[in-house]
């Protein structure tokens, strides 16, 4: 029987897909930062022409890496070290993956309590300048966990980075150095990229030094491919190996389409199929993190499912496209703007709507409190309504971002939490009588982790104080004095205290 197995790429750092199984990636969460402290989104260059394909064929892509290759950095970065175990896989597999990967992979889960004696991990990934005042696009999983991350230039220079933010929804992170007149890619509208395209790959593979691969695009609009909850990759056969993550993509023009993100690989190594993040998403993710330290998504409140022949056939439909609405959430967006279980969502904000993967992008890229028109088929006949997207439940959080700030006077940092709404009573199996907020996200080695908090756990207390709304948590943990702080949890079935202690911590 074949076994496959997913994994990041350990701390060389390019995230790799074995098989057809997918990665999930990890829930951090982020606090919006205070309206005096609002960066303003970098003066990014755009270059948004379509490619011209009419043109003879590069005898020599040289001139175009000259561009590139010099805005394209090698990011290393120091993490702490953790007891790890694989679960399942057997010794003989395990000790291939770490040989390889090293010991950060899916599959590994920390030991209660890190060894500290042990060696700090240092991995390797890519990056790439995309403003001339230090911004550099990555990827989540390259500093994820980081403790100190630096940045190599092409022409020698090298400096310390700041992670700004990150956002491992879509395993984009951006982090930024502190220089001038940096050399940088100018960004592509990556919706004109086609299949068939040529394109270059730069980054750093293996840590050997920056290595630069054509290909031709393979596929756009990939989904489901490494398991994260925002995936629209661009799919290419140019070579990406591990330490290529988080570098740049490019078309024939050198202009950025795409940051190389994953592989779809049996041995570890490129087989030909690799996936970046276009650069419209990348772009938009980037400015909220800059901006706000987070990012805030649109919510809509249904469960929609794709539509396939047979619920074609069913609801009397010309073809399966479309996104099947199989609940609405009491009270939500969509129930408000009267969309029914049962609905076909055909066209969104103007867009054609092809599977619901599509639809949550698009929802999931609408500023909340913006009003769009969505165009629905219920009983063979089209209807459009006007729905008011809110905010993703989930983005309200307690928890701070990483970006090296130090101001933070707050407690429960590194925790994310969402009002207790019934698709997280399903979920989590919550009974329906208990009040609080769920736990969505836990960010590892903060005081919160090691006192045992995992998202699930719902917070019924404060300080002894009832909890009602994430709102209400936010508030509650917002400018203490104490930074100790005692907690009533619901876990298992059952409720206990727990005690956060971050006096200590930072």
């Amino acid at each position: 029987m074949k076994r496959v197995f997913n994994h990041y790429s350990g701390r060389l750092t390019a995230l790799t897909v074995a098989g057809a199984l997918t990665l999930a990636g990890v829930t951090l969460a982020f606090t919006q930062k205070p309206k005096s402290e609002e960066k303003t989104p970098p003066n990014v260059a755009l270059d948004e022409r379509p490619i011209p394909r009419d043109a003879a064929s590069h005898n020599s892509f040289a001139p175009v890496v000259k561009r590139v290759a010099p805005a394209v950095v090698k990011v290393s970065t120091v993490a702490k070290a953790h007891n790890m175990s694989f679960n399942g896989g057997g010794p003989d597999i395990d000790e291939f993956f770490r040989h390889f990967f090293g010991d950060q992979m899916p599959g590994r889960v920390p030991a209660p309590r890190p060894n500290y004696n042990a060696p700090r991990q240092h991995g390797v990934g890519s990056g790439v300048i995309v403003s001339k005042d230090g911004y550099i696009l990555t990827n989540n999983h390259v500093v994820d966990g980081a403790e100190d991350v630096k940045v190599s230039m092409q022409d020698g220079r090298e400096f310390n980075a700041k992670v700004i933010g990150r956002d491992p929804k879509s395993d984009v992170a951006v982090i930024k150095i502190e220089a001038k007149d940096l050399p940088s890619v100018p960004m592509a509208d990556s919706e004109k990229v086609e299949v068939g395209d040529v394109v270059l790959a730069v980054g750093n593979p293996f840590g050997i030094g920056q290595t630069v691969t054509s290909g031709i695009v393979s596929a756009t609009g990939r989904g489901n491919a490494v398991g994260l909850d925002y995936e629209d990759f661009i799919q290419t056969d140019a070579a990406i190996n591990p330490g290529n993550s988080g570098g740049a993509l490019v078309d024939a023009e050198g202009r950025l389409v795409g940051i190389n993100t994953a592989i779809y690989s049996r041995s570890g190594g490129n087989e030909g199929i690799g996936f970046a993040i276009p650069t419209n998403l990348a772009r938009d993710v980037m400015d909220d993190l800059i901006k706000n330290g987070k990012v805030t998504r649109g919510y809509l409140g249904v469960i929609i499912q794709d539509v396939n022949p047979a619920l074609a056939k069913e609801f009397n439909l010309k073809n399966a496209t479309g996104a099947l609405v199989g609940d609405v959430t009491p009270r939500g967006p969509a129930d408000k703007a009267g969309i029914k279980s049962g609905d076909v969502i055909t066209e969104y904000n103007g867009k054609k709507v092809t599977d619901s993967r599509h639809l949550k992008l698009e929802v999931g890229m609408t500023k909340p409190g913006e009003t769009v028109p969505v165009k629905v088929l219920r009983d063979g006949s089209t209807r459009t309504l006007e729905v008011t997207v809110k905010t993703l439940p989930g983005d309200e959080q307690v928890a701070k971002n990483d970006s090296g700030e130090k101001q933070d006077t707050g407690t429960l940092n590194g925790v994310g939490v969402a009002d207790l709404d019934n698709a997280a009573r399903q979920q989590y199996d919550v009974p329906a009588n208990l009040k609080g907020v769920i736990i969505t996200g836990v960010e590892p080695n903060s005081p919160s982790a090691e006192a045992g908090l995992k998202p699930g756990d719902v917070i019924l207390e404060i300080n002894r104080k009832p909890v009602h709304s994430s709102d209400e948590a936010v508030k509650m943990t917002e400018n203490t004095d104490n930074k100790v702080t005692l907690l009533r949890i619901w876990s298992k079935g059952g409720s206990h205290y727990v005690v956060v202690d971050e006096s200590k911590a930072g």
